[in-house]
């Protein structure tokens, strides 16, 4: 398998586990899906999400690490996902939810199993142009809390992505960043100082 899953906190794999046992937090999850779920729900492929703040006309601002997302599986497939984020006591469980990035960050993941290259799987947010990637970073064994991504990582954009970028068309961050600036730098306004 080219890729290389890093181990999630084990306080936030703990967080999640906790939640899942929780009957007050299923019920209170506005996750139908997991609420109507037979069997046991268990945390997988735990994957950091990284989040880029800023776009520049220079390129990407660096990434922060927003948190740990789960993909819960019930029986063969996902049925939700779990985010964890970092608060002054330690990882601790956000919320449950569902919708097309589950199913979407699956397919990505399928994608990726066939890249011959190792790499180590990431998310990366660009809440400015509403997308979500699946981030594969060239360094398999980099601390998954670290980092930007490099010119030759890959980025797989999830469904739905923004008009104009495909979804799951895997790109070199080189290929993509141009078209992500070009979106995400606000033009000036005429009479306005550039």
């Amino acid at each position: 398998m080219p890729l290389h899953v890093p181990p999630a906190p084990a306080p936030a794999l703990r967080s999640v586990l906790t939640a899942l046992g929780s009957p007050t937090a299923l019920r209170e999850a506005r996750t139908p899906s997991l609420r109507a779920a037979q069997g046991p729900a268990t945390p997988e492929l735990p994957l950091p999400l990284h989040v880029l703040d800023r776009i520049t006309a220079q390129g990407m601002s660096a990434t922060r690490l927003a948190g740990w997302r789960f993909l819960i599986r019930c029986g063969d497939r996902a049925v939700a996902a779990a985010d964890t984020m970092l608060t002054p006591d330690g990882w601790a469980f956000s919320h449950f939810f569902e919708g097309p990035y589950i199913a979407s960050t699956e397919r990505a993941l399928q994608q990726a199993e066939a890249v011959q290259q190792p790499y180590q799987p990431r998310l990366l947010s660009v809440p400015g142009l509403y997308m979500l990637t699946l981030w594969l970073h060239g360094d398999a064994t980099a601390d998954p809390a670290e980092g930007h991504p490099a010119a030759t990582d890959l980025l797989i954009p999830l469904a739905p992505a923004p008009p104009g970028i495909s979804a799951h068309r895997p790109h070199r961050v080189s290929e993509l960043l141009p078209v992500l600036t070009h979106r995400a730098t606000p033009v000036p306004l005429l009479g306005s100082p550039a």
